[in-house]
């Protein structure tokens, strides 16, 4: 199928690792052109994604450089606290995984959407969870965090709807990222753990269709990605 996304613009945060640079390497395989936005000094565009002034700074910068901006995909994220019950969560993780998560992706879509409005077929993806819609122990900041993605993803989609400016979340469950590997205790990998784990490569692909021309009536919505595991009832049976 041709998603027709060659030399269409793509920023990423979070491109440097996990399911950032999955999604630059799968948007390059499309022929896009991508700018890689991260923390890390290293990265093409190092920029916090909690500082407006740099995360405007950067946006302006892409768009001179390559002639505007196409595509925006939010991977930039952190997990926080994991195993933390709310009663011992610092208010400084928590502000951090909120500043990070939230702030954000609401920050790289304000500042994009100047240049967005100039696209053919622009669009938004955010990298949301499915701590989205289902908790899990010991991660409420990264839940609430991810709840609200989700719905910055729905105001957003409503906000931009005039401006033709698509936004969509991807939601998946485990992936096979460094940073799940820390937080879950499996360094080595998740051979053999008893639940299923998706690739970084499978969440990219996910994402690269709804950022494409191919997605155009799909907008304001959710892709849940976990092995159909919240389709299941709870209710017991024995």
């Amino acid at each position: 199928m041709d998603l027709r996304l060659a030399d269409r613009v793509v920023v990423v945060t979070g491109g440097a690792s996990g399911i950032g640079a999955a999604c630059v390497e799968a948007f390059r395989a499309e022929g896009a052109r991508v700018a890689v936005v991260d923390r890390e000094p290293s990265a093409p565009w190092p920029v916090d994604v909690t500082d407006e002034a740099r995360v405007a700074a950067a946006l302006d910068a892409v768009a001179a450089t390559h002639g505007g901006i196409d595509i925006l995909v939010c991977c930039a994220g952190i997990s926080g606290p994991v195993g933390t019950h709310v009663p011992e969560i610092a208010v400084r993780d928590w502000d951090s995984v909120m500043a990070v998560n939230a702030r954000g992706a609401f920050l790289s879509a304000k500042h994009a959407v100047p240049h967005l409005r100039r696209a053919e077929a622009p669009s938004i993806v955010l990298l949301a969870s499915d701590s989205s819609l289902l908790a899990s122990e010991g991660m409420a900041p990264y839940c609430a965090s991810k709840g609200a993605v989700l719905m910055l993803g729905k105001a957003l989609a409503t906000d931009l709807a005039p401006d033709g400016i698509r936004v969509n979340c991807v939601c998946p469950s485990i992936v096979d990222t460094p940073m799940s590997r820390a937080d879950m205790g499996c360094e080595d990998g998740f051979d053999g753990v008893g639940y299923p784990v998706q690739a970084a490569a499978e969440v990219a692909a996910l994402v690269v269709f709804l950022a494409s021309p191919v997605a155009r009536p799909v907008n304001g919505t959710h892709l849940l990605s976990d092995f159909g595991m919240a389709a299941k009832s709870g209710f017991p049976m024995d």
